[in-house]
């Protein structure tokens, strides 16, 4: 892949660009087998890869420069800034939506935010494309709500220029610090979820929801995780860190009791709307911390799925599930450094198979899904 950008060395965050794509794979696979070299592994099935550009749904823009002539992109930690708008990661769809976007901040006199002096208003532009229908979804992240009202005075014309533009918010991060959004959102369209669909499953995408950002390798990824469990019969299962439900409502059948934890109660609005799509009735979604209703519950589902943060699992879950002993565990992970650590401490467990999914070409990082079965 070419980027102007990172040949001009404004953008170094693809830190692998300069890595054949072949080669990329080939250290990924290598330092996954390192990770879990001391535990034997039943079977390695072949990595997926997807497009090496324009594969992200989502764009994280921090709004820079001034109201007259904004920027969007990112901010390096010397203060200066760079206009990513043609970062080739992102669909071509997005161009013109970006220089829309430009015109409506000056349009709507949203001063961005300036780090240095703590002045200013708009922070950043979130930006989420759905691959199913085409929809969008826009968040303004705003430092108060002092300009909520110019906002909403000035949204007809930018909904009237770019139709796609399904749900649109404002979200107020009032810290002066660099976190992305704050706690509070405020809807500024009738409609507040997303839909997406990945192998005939519908999801849903709300405002404060995490959602994977490269859809053709998560479309295989839990397609994947479906096959597996459905070869392995189980009645009931809980899916832990659920999110919007992904890999829960693609494993599960019309008899499958499904159990899915999440502490995002956005995410699980999500989840229980694709549940009522799809007629499930044997669902049960709950917006809770993972590890704290596993460690309070009495009953043992025959597999629990779990998809972490970064972190892992951790000590806690991993000596309970020890304990309540459930016949597998899928483990699907997009840090495998610390999904190693936890399989050290599932003793009981044996790895059944492993499958590496390069979900974010161009860097160290990548997916991995993991069968776990009691020994």
């Amino acid at each position: 892949m070419h980027c102007a950008l990172y040949s001009a060395s404004t953008c170094r965050s693809c830190q692998w660009l300069e890595k054949p794509y072949s080669q990329q794979l080939a250290e990924k696979q290598h330092h996954l087998q390192s990770l879990l070299a001391e535990r034997p592994v039943a079977q390695w099935l072949e990595l997926v890869a997807g497009e090496q550009s324009a594969f992200r749904n989502k764009a994280k823009m921090v709004v820079s420069g001034s109201v007259e002539r904004p920027l969007l992109g990112m901010l390096h930690r010397d203060g200066s800034t760079v206009d990513l708008c043609a970062c080739p990661l992102y669909p071509a769809s997005f161009t013109p939506v970006f220089s829309l976007l430009k015109s409506f901040i000056a349009r709507a006199g949203l001063t961005p935010y300036n780090v240095a002096r703590k002045r200013g208003e708009l922070k950043y532009l979130l930006l989420t494309e759905s691959t199913y229908n085409g929809g969008m979804m826009l968040r303004f992240v705003l430092r108060s709500e002092s300009k909520v009202a110019q906002l909403r005075a000035a949204l007809p014309w930018l909904q009237q220029q770019l139709p796609q533009l399904q749900v649109i918010s404002a979200n107020i991060q009032p810290v002066h610090m660099a976190i992305m959004e704050g706690e509070y959102e405020i809807p500024l369209t009738e409609q507040q979820a997303l839909e997406e669909q990945f192998n005939q499953i519908p999801l849903y995408i709300r405002p404060q929801s995490f959602f994977q950002t490269n859809p053709q390798v998560a479309s295989f990824l839990y397609a994947t995780a479906r096959d597996w469990v459905q070869a392995l019969g189980i009645e009931s299962m809980w899916d832990l860190f659920c999110g919007v439900g992904g890999f829960g409502l693609h494993c599960a059948q019309p008899q499958t009791h499904l159990t899915g934890i999440e502490i995002s109660a956005e995410a699980i609005a999500c989840a229980k709307q694709s549940a009522q799509t799809l007629g499930l009735q044997q669902v049960d979604f709950q917006a809770l911390d993972s590890t704290r209703f596993a460690t309070a519950e009495g009953e043992v589902p025959e597999l629990v799925l779990v998809n972490p943060p970064r972190r892992g699992i951790g000590k806690d879950l991993c000596e309970y599930l020890n304990r309540m002993a459930p016949g597998f565990i899928l483990y699907s992970s997009c840090n495998a450094q610390s999904m190693a650590q936890d399989i050290t401490m599932l003793a009981d467990y044996r790895i059944e198979r492993v499958q590496l999914f390069d979900m974010f070409p161009h860097t160290a990082h990548y997916e991995v899904l993991t069968l776990l079965v009691r020994n």
